[in-house]
């Protein structure tokens, strides 16, 4: 069973990270990339608010995922 907080906390520092914690490997995958690419768009100002969206439907996703596994 995974935990909600880990999956949380994993996701919070790596996006997509919670997911891959959780079995969701696709969703892992392109989360990571999204945030990926927005992180480096962030260079021009653009990406910032995109990638801090991605982190947090990262976090919450992951945070659900793992309360629905119990």
């Amino acid at each position: 069973m995974a935990s909600p907080i880990i999956a949380a906390i994993l996701s919070f520092f790596i996006p997509g990270l919670g997911q891959f914690y959780t079995g969701q490997l696709l969703k892992a995958v392109v989360l990571f990339i999204a945030a990926c690419i927005f992180a480096a768009l962030s260079t021009i100002l653009i990406g910032i608010p995109f990638y801090i969206i991605v982190l947090i439907y990262s976090i919450v996703d992951a945070y659900n995922a793992a309360a629905k596994m119990d």
